[in-house]
């Protein structure tokens, strides 16, 4: 044993979602269609994933509208950046077993 104590296998499978929903943003709700639904760290990473998920979807569409103008030409690696950030900071977050909100984006809560 290293010192840390033991998580439950529960635990566990939820970090494992987590992770997995950070990498791949558009399975935010596969913690909320599981037994993980009434787990409170799994929600929180959930609505964490959700605000990315539409952060990248509001910032590409936003760069893709405003490529017309050739500053979308700009945003599209800012988003892309952003985006890849906030998702290793996540995953950051749940490795560590914390519920700590995404800078930025992480304020909103839209899952309950």
């Amino acid at each position: 044993m290293d010192g840390q104590p033991m998580q439950s296998g529960g635990m566990e499978q939820n970090k494992i979602m987590a992770i997995l929903g950070y990498i791949i943003p558009f399975l935010f709700f596969i913690p909320l269609v599981t037994d993980a639904k009434t787990d409170a760290f799994a929600k929180f990473h959930a609505n964490q994933q959700l605000n990315l998920l539409l952060f990248g979807v509001v910032g590409w569409t936003l760069a893709s509208i405003l490529t017309a103008v050739v500053i979308g030409v700009l945003l599209f690696p800012i988003v892309s950046v952003a985006s890849l950030v906030f998702a290793v900071l996540g995953i950051i977050n749940v490795s560590k077993g914390e519920m700590k909100p995404l800078p930025l984006i992480g304020g909103f809560s839209l899952i309950k």
